[in-house]
């Protein structure tokens, strides 16, 4: 008994027929063996749903019987996979044990004879060694047997995995299109058909335009789009899209859009017109960025740009700008006419060279370290005017920084201080007149006093202290004797410390070694404070010379210094010295001028204890009676209240 389906075809015409693969399989397949029986024993109607299953393109599969017995034909052992062809002949269940509870409830439906449709039914197979997702249309009709009632399934597989996962992929893709630009500035896309004159564009370009989304989806006139740019604008973005058809070139053009109520928006439209094997323009899409905010800021920097420009033209002083790494690209109108220098010929490093040369070097060194350091910047120097004669000028700058603390500007000012720098020496050269003149004066008055005492013995005593008191003013005069313009030190001023010193070298050793020691907290003091600390100091040390540690050779005093607040106390300790006892009372001219010092010219207090080891007195000073800026400062305190 023939096994062929087709056993009345002529051998040639069945060897063509067999030339598919599932034809020659399922004529060679053992049915003996199988529950459906061999091929002769098949109903007709079975035999000819068969027939016609084999000869399809289409992927389809038969579950025959209740077992399901799978039949099918070559485009499904491709859709089969692997599995195929050993699944061929086997029961469904056992073929596709992956998917058994779906196919159990097909073979039932099938069996009772109904149809039905799954589109785009998701199945996890294993169709190449592993699982995974595929999907396809489903389409399950009954094998309808002679009798009426249905001997099984047949299902027409159309596999959509490919259109599935195009679309998934789109779906994410705009996705990410739509959270980037929720994200940017970029408010959306448009494509305009310019052949048709229809414009598609997503939601958030339709509602910058006031255009409802539906309507853009679908396309609408250009023209109802522009409805929305601001009426002056309108010309020149007609002009830009026209320019970019005419010349093949990218279009962009900055302009506003006005919403219904009256909100302007600055955007940034930008397109590229797509041609056609003709060179007709068929299509033109593009993007629309909102640049409102850079707009603003712009605008914003603009003004604030304009103010500084005029603010610093206003100015009596050079001002100059330089990059963080110091490179100038600023000066005011201030500056050119001081150096009258051509704008521009003095950016970069050209500055320089409008310095005194003797002045180069340094002023580099010192610009140079605030580059490095970021301290501010400050430097006297010649420049040179446009006259051509070089003057003097105070250079100073400030470092800008932005919230990390890295400097993004430097902004200097240059100041003409060249005539009251004259002015300042003049007056300098007059005091150091005054103050030869002064000291002179001691000179004199130390003589006339020596000259007095010659023929009068009885005053010498009297005579030698006066004599010793000058001298201590005019050491403290030349302490504090003020210094020429150009030197480092300090002006009319010194330390406390520095002027104890100075005043008690008469009492060093004979190798040079101090006996007054000073240790503790110094001070500085001015030329006012300098008298009477120098008569204060000189009257302790002459009366320890007389009677207490400076009469023998192995005493010494402890000069100590406290500040505390606006008080500066000092200790004066005698040590080494012979045994002291309290006097009766305090009547000396010498008393009188420690009482008139302290008390009277410095508003301070002083105590005396003749303890067994030494004299100590003890002062308390305002500071404002040391310094001549504290002194101002008192005041100024004063007035505000």
């Amino acid at each position: 008994m023939p096994r062929s389906l087709f056993p009345n075809a002529a051998p040639e015409r069945r060897a063509e027929l067999e030339r598919d693969s599932t034809v020659k399989l399922l004529n060679d397949y053992d049915w003996s063996t199988n529950p459906l029986g061999t091929i002769p024993e098949w109903p007709e109607s079975l035999k000819g749903a068969v027939r016609l299953m084999m000869v399809a393109s289409t992927p389809m599969v038969m579950l025959v019987g209740p077992q399901a017995i799978l039949i099918y034909n070559d485009a499904y052992g491709v859709f089969a996979g692997q599995k195929h062809p050993d699944i061929f002949g086997m029961p469904a269940l056992e073929a596709w044990p992956e998917i058994a509870d779906f196919n159990r409830q097909n073979i039932v439906r099938g069996l009772e004879g109904e149809s039905w449709t799954l589109s785009d039914q998701e199945l996890v197979l294993n169709r190449h060694g592993g699982p995974e997702s595929a999907w396809m249309d489903l389409h399950y009709s009954p094998i309808m047997g002679d009798d009426g009632h249905s001997m099984g399934t047949l299902c027409i597989v159309h596999e959509t995995t490919d259109r599935m996962l195009t679309e998934k992929a789109l779906a994410r893709s705009e996705e990410r299109l739509t959270l980037a630009l929720s994200s940017s500035a970029l408010v959306g896309t448009w494509d305009w058909d310019t052949i048709n004159n229809i414009v598609t564009a997503d939601d958030q370009f339709a509602d910058l335009y006031n255009v409802d989304s539906q309507v853009a989806g679908l396309g609408a006139p250009i023209e109802q789009y522009l409805l929305a740019v601001e009426h002056e604008d309108l010309p020149r973005v007609n002009d830009d899209l026209q320019q970019s058809i005419v010349s093949r070139t990218d279009f962009r053009s900055e302009y506003r859009v006005v919403a219904p109520d009256g909100t302007r928006r600055w955007v940034v439209a930008s397109g590229r017109p797509r041609f056609n094997a003709e060179g007709q323009v068929y299509r033109f899409p593009g993007v629309v960025i909102d640049i409102t905010e850079q707009r603003r800021a712009a605008e914003a920097l603009a003004k604030s740009d304009l103010e500084f420009r005029t603010l610093a033209d206003a100015m009596p002083q050079m001002v100059w700008a330089t990059q963080p790494d110091g490179y100038h690209d600023y000066y005011n109108a201030r500056w050119y006419e001081f150096t009258g220098m051509e704008p521009g010929t003095t950016d970069g490093e050209g500055w320089n060279g409008v310095f005194h040369p003797e002045d180069q070097d340094r002023a580099w060194s010192v610009w140079r370290k605030s580059l490095e350091t970021g301290e501010p910047y400050q430097i006297e120097y010649r420049l040179r005017h446009h006259s051509g004669a070089y003057r003097w000028t105070l250079g100073r700058a400030l470092p800008i920084r932005d919230e990390a603390g890295r400097i993004v500007r430097w902004i200097g000012t240059c100041t003409d201080i060249h005539e009251s720098r004259k002015a300042a020496e003049e007056r300098e050269l007059v005091a150091q007149e005054l103050s030869h003149r002064i000291k002179n004066i001691f000179a004199v008055l130390t003589g006339i006093v020596s000259l007095s005492a010659r023929g009068r013995p009885e005053i010498k005593p009297f005579a030698d202290q006066l004599r010793q008191r000058i001298f201590a003013l005019g050491e403290a005069h030349d302490f504090v004797r003020p210094q020429t313009y150009l030197s480092d030190g300090p002006k009319g001023q010194g330390t406390l410390s520095a002027l104890v010193a100075r005043l008690m070298r008469p009492y060093e050793t004979e190798d040079g070694a101090g006996r007054i020691h000073y240790s503790g907290d110094d001070t500085v003091i001015d030329d006012a404070a300098a008298t009477p600390l120098a008569l204060l100091f000189h009257e302790l040390a002459t009366n320890a010379a007389k009677y207490g540690a400076l009469q023998g050779a192995e005493g010494w005093v402890d000069l100590t210094g406290r500040l505390d607040g606006n008080e500066f106390y000092l200790t004066w300790k005698e040590r080494g010295g012979p045994e002291m006892a309290a006097p009766s009372q305090l009547s000396g001219f010498g008393s009188r001028l420690i009482e008139l010092s302290v008390t009277g010219q410095m508003h301070g207090k002083i105590d005396r204890f003749w303890e067994t080891d030494g004299l100590k007195v003890e002062l308390a000073l305002p500071l404002s009676s040391l310094m001549r800026t504290s002194r101002l400062r008192t005041l100024e305190k004063n007035e505000d209240a």
